[in-house]
């Protein structure tokens, strides 16, 4: 019989990045390992409807759901911490909500009420949450509030997760709050201060929070603890240390350690139910593959956006999944394709190169240059999205002669586009949520590299992009040596590539890196890596 559903509420003070994210995962998987069917949502207030038109130097990644949605980064994080796919419902908006309370009022749905943040705008934020848990069914859902508390645009939520409180009872509502506890280096003390004003300015909303999650460069004091309790009004054994760890998989273990999971299941009144060890002997089993690696594997991430390392999160999370699964140690160096300046020599000491997704003009010569190089030297490569549409533009100038080769995002006026706009693109003129994406059937030919890596005829990736292939020129790539060995839509689209007389020469219109977990890391990278690590 199905129970009603338990809300975790995590909040953020101080500043912005103190790793609400990885706190709400570490709890949820705490409560997987722990027997109970959770999953996680993040609230962004932003005015954006997603995140698809973001600038990722800005926001970072955007992250690609199997249905499609563009999404936040910590969905991904989600998704890797719980090894299950998050739908895109569960990233929620300022602008999906206000949406949604506009056309409910132009449909008359509120009888001539004068619609108001409260109570219109709170209701339909408290409906989207209470929809997903019954949905879903789960025991647990954990829901992370964006954005600091203090933040105009935080207010609407952080309303309707206090009258969730007051309506689910205190015993089905859980508050985390994480703040900041601040070293400085002149005394070295930790600093409470900070938190202690967070906590004042979140009580002030009529929030009180059940647990204290405090970032700290090293575990927190006890004296430090004993004034945050006091000041913040939480019990001392509801104060945690969130100090920083080599991994972020070790944060889980961190907090059960501090018996953060005996603390809410109290809280819940869930007694006996922490019987964790099987669970806990496959995930520590994934932990530990992180540690004690060997080798050093040294990758080029040639890119547009490596200013940010959040930008590319889930291909770095992705390369660092496929070396802890054969024991390396990858060491990857960020590189600007727009500082490349022809200036390519340097590649050479890398024992693979790797150009992840983008859009546009700036940067696109250095990463056709780059893909160019690869093949050359013949040093291990993986093209994703961007990189597998650039690395048949430099496939089509440098071995198949067509000088003006290139794509018509980046040269409209091409004589020969060898990557062209997909033809249903061709009319659209919104540019949010209207790339081709999400998840795709594709089809893998035999006795290919391709299949080798997926062992699989049928694969299903996700997708974002606008341009594709141009088929026009598939026999002629065929002659030169380069093999499409994946396609989709009854082969209207390539995409797999890959040099069969290449080390390892490997291109993807989708994105794998969607797809890799800790323990469980997606194909082509794992292959990239093994050959990487033979360079």
């Amino acid at each position: 019989m199905q129970t009603e559903t338990k809300y975790i509420f995590v909040t953020g003070g101080v500043m912005s990045g103190l790793g609400k994210g990885v706190v709400s995962s570490s709890i949820a998987k705490l409560l997987q390992l722990s027997n109970q069917k959770v999953s996680c949502v993040k609230i962004d207030p932003y005015l954006n409807y997603d995140a698809g038109t973001m600038n990722p130097i800005a926001h970072g990644e955007v992250f690609v759901t199997d249905d499609g949605g563009e999404c936040d980064m910590d969905i991904g994080n989600y998704e890797r911490f719980l090894n299950q796919s998050i739908p895109r419902t569960h990233n929620i908006t300022t602008a999906q909500i206000y949406s949604t309370v506009i056309e409910a009022e132009r449909r008359g749905e509120y009888l001539g009420a004068c619609v108001q943040i409260i109570p219109h705008v709170t209701d339909a934020i408290k409906e989207r949450i209470r929809k997903i848990a019954k949905g879903e069914g789960l025991d647990v859902l954990v829901v992370e509030c964006g954005g600091t508390v203090g933040d105009i645009e935080s207010l609407p939520f952080l309303e309707a997760l206090r009258q969730m409180r007051l309506e689910e009872g205190s015993s089905n509502v859980i508050f985390v709050h994480v703040t900041l506890a601040p070293s400085l280096d002149v005394v070295g003390e930790q600093k409470t201060k900070p938190t202690q004003h967070s906590v004042q300015e979140l009580r002030r909303i009529g929030i009180q929070p059940d647990l204290m999650a405090v970032r700290c460069s090293r575990p927190l004091e006890t004296s430090a603890k004993r004034k945050i309790s006091l000041f913040s009004n939480v019990s001392e054994r509801d104060v945690f240390s969130c100090h920083d760890a080599e991994s972020i998989l070790m944060v889980p273990q961190m907090l059960y350690d501090q018996g953060i999971i005996d603390v809410i299941f109290k809280k819940f009144g869930k007694m006996g139910l922490v019987n964790t060890s099987a669970n806990w002997d496959k995930w520590n089993s994934v932990v530990n593959s992180f540690s004690n690696l060997h080798d050093q594997v040294r990758i080029a991430m040639v890119g547009k956006y490596v200013k940010l390392a959040d930008s590319y999160v889930s291909v770095n999370q992705a390369l660092k999944h496929a070396g802890a699964k054969i024991g390396k140690n990858v060491v990857i160096d960020w590189i600007d394709s727009e500082e490349l300046d022809g200036n390519l020599d340097n590649l050479a000491q890398y024992n693979g190169i790797i150009v992840p997704g983008g859009f546009g003009e700036r940067g696109a010569e250095g990463i056709i240059s780059t893909a160019n190089f690869a093949r050359e030297k013949n040093i291990p490569y993986l093209g994703i999205c961007f990189g597998f549409q650039l690395a048949a533009v430099a496939f089509g100038r440098y071995v198949c002669g067509l000088a003006d080769a290139n794509s018509t995002e980046i040269n409209p006026s091409t004589q020969n586009p060898v990557i062209d706009l997909l033809p249903e693109q061709k009319f659209i003129e919104n540019k949010g949520g209207s790339l081709r994406l999400g998840a795709n059937e594709i089809k893998v030919e035999d006795n290919t590299l391709g299949f080798r890596l997926y062992k699989s005829n049928t694969i299903f990736k996700r997708h974002r992009h606008r341009y594709e292939f141009n088929q026009k020129y598939l026999e002629m790539f065929n002659k030169h040596g380069l093999l499409f060995s994946g396609y989709s839509d009854s082969r209207k689209r390539m995409e797999i590539l890959e040099i069969p007389s290449h080390k390892f020469y490997l291109g993807v219109q989708f994105h794998p890196e969607f797809n890799s977990r800790p323990g469980y890391p997606e194909e082509s990278f794992e292959a990239f890596i093994r050959a990487s690590s033979t360079a």
